[in-house]
């Protein structure tokens, strides 16, 4: 008797209970809620010779960058490699090979081909996804799931992860109206589909418009904090839109109790807690023993040099405890690297290393420097992967070093850039307030307060 998953594709070597496992963990994955691990892992007690279940397994270590997920992943691959498989199944099986070896652009070529050829693997589209959104693709993030949406109707199971993931890659190549109609249709079909409040989120963070994103996302919270493992990250747009309108007390309540203070040792989760903390210090926020705590995490978390991102957060929380070693650490780390020819390898090269020389010279007051260093990778920083609202960090690190550093026309030209993107925000609205003084004080006028 054959057995499929949830659109109807074969799943060798499944039985009854293995197939219902696995279509749970599924589920799981695409809502980002559960425990998609144990679930496949009951798949694979159900039946050891499904070769999917395996396949799912290294995904899934392999999708949170973690380092300690290399090793795991590589045996669920190895495990899958000696059981019968379909064409479909071994094409999952190379795609996940190539991402055991840091091959992150011919694993996503890879899936890329299985999803052309087989548009309703909801799997390989969101591990697709995935590969994008840490290469920083925007383009494949939206055309890599469109190429898929005429093939796809209501009626077919998961639908509404597919249109939360074409939300998320409307809103970073810019086309917000649709991003957020898109999202909205799918919370509406599953209200716990994590993936689709992010992504409008994120179109109220482009907009500009914190509260709209307040709006979004705070009534909902019971429903999208409900089992979800992508929670932290949510909370953390929540707590962005609250910093936009200077509610420091709201934004630091969120970070002590879902962001930084829930304790995790995620690396996903961790860079979160770097960037809300970093994002208060360019504000003068006293966040007390907080950074410690962070840094600690980064050095328990692993081996530095794996990936270039998370590598520029760990640097963020170092430095902003002042830990000179771990600081070092990381950059011999990645200069081990640049002399391998590996994917991280180039977004390291590109961006990861001069992004964390900066950084390194912002902790020894090197402004000028860190000014230099931030302004050759601003234009590619998408190449060591994230959104367009994790990496305006660079930016707003930009606007911070440039002052302290004196550089007063510098100063003056990027706040004249972001007050025309964000012009009711009220930092951008204190900061053209300094330049303008700056510029008359500087001609000998006299500052009007």
């Amino acid at each position: 008797m054959q057995f499929h998953d949830d659109t109807g594709h074969r799943l060798s070597g499944a039985n009854a209970d293995a197939a219902q496992a696995f279509r749970h963990a599924c589920f799981e994955l695409r809502c980002l809620v559960g425990d998609p691990l144990s679930s496949v892992e009951r798949a694979i007690q159900h039946a050891p010779g499904m070769a999917m279940a395996h396949v799912l397994k290294a995904w899934l270590y392999l999708i949170g960058t973690e380092p300690g997920g290399i090793a795991p992943a590589r045996a669920a691959c190895t495990h899958a490699a000696n059981l019968p498989a379909d064409a479909r199944e071994r094409a999952h099986l190379a795609a996940a090979l190539a991402l055991c070896d840091g091959r992150w652009t011919e694993a996503g070529r890879l899936l890329e081909e299985l999803s052309v050829e087989w548009p309703r693997d909801l799997l390989a589209l969101q591990i697709g996804h995935q590969i994008d959104f840490f290469r920083g693709d925007t383009r494949m993030l939206r055309d890599r799931i469109a190429r898929a949406v005429p093939v796809w109707d209501a009626g077919v199971p998961g639908y509404h992860a597919l249109l939360g993931m074409h939300a998320f890659g409307l809103e970073e190549t810019g086309d917000y109206d649709a991003a957020e109609r898109a999202g909205m249709q799918a919370v509406q079909i599953e209200p716990h589909d994590a993936w689709a409040w992010h992504a409008v989120a994120h179109v109220h963070e482009m907009r500009a418009d914190p509260q709209a994103g307040i709006g979004w996302l705070a009534p909902g919270q019971p429903t999208w904090s409900d089992g979800c493992f992508f929670a932290v990250h949510l909370h953390w747009h929540l707590a962005l839109f609250h910093l936009d309108l200077d509610d420091h007390a709201a934004a630091l309540k969120l970070y002590d109790t879902a962001i930084g203070g829930a304790g995790s040792a995620l690396a996903l989760d961790l860079v979160d807690a770097s960037a809300m903390l970093w994002r208060m210090r360019l504000r003068g926020i006293d966040v007390g023993p907080r950074w410690n705590a962070i840094s600690d995490r980064w050095i328990a978390a692993g081996e530095a040099g794996r990936y270039a991102f998370n590598d520029f957060h760990a640097m963020l929380a170092h430095v902003g405890a002042g830990r000179a070693t771990p600081q070092a650490t990381i950059l011999d780390a990645q200069r081990a690297l640049l002399a391998q020819g590996s994917d991280n390898a180039g977004y390291t090269r590109d961006v990861g290393y001069p992004a964390c020389m900066a950084l390194h010279a912002i902790a020894n007051g090197d402004y000028r420097v860190a000014l230099q260093a931030l302004r050759g990778i601003r234009s590619h920083a998408h190449r060591f992967g994230g959104s367009h609202a994790q990496r305006d960090l660079i930016d707003l690190t930009m606007l911070d070093v440039a002052e302290r550093a004196g550089e007063r026309a510098w100063f003056g030209a990027l706040v004249a850039e972001r007050r025309l993107r964000r012009p009711r925000n009220p930092l951008v609205q204190r900061l053209a307030a300094r330049a303008w003084r700056e510029d008359h004080e500087a001609a000998g006028l006299t500052a009007v307060a």
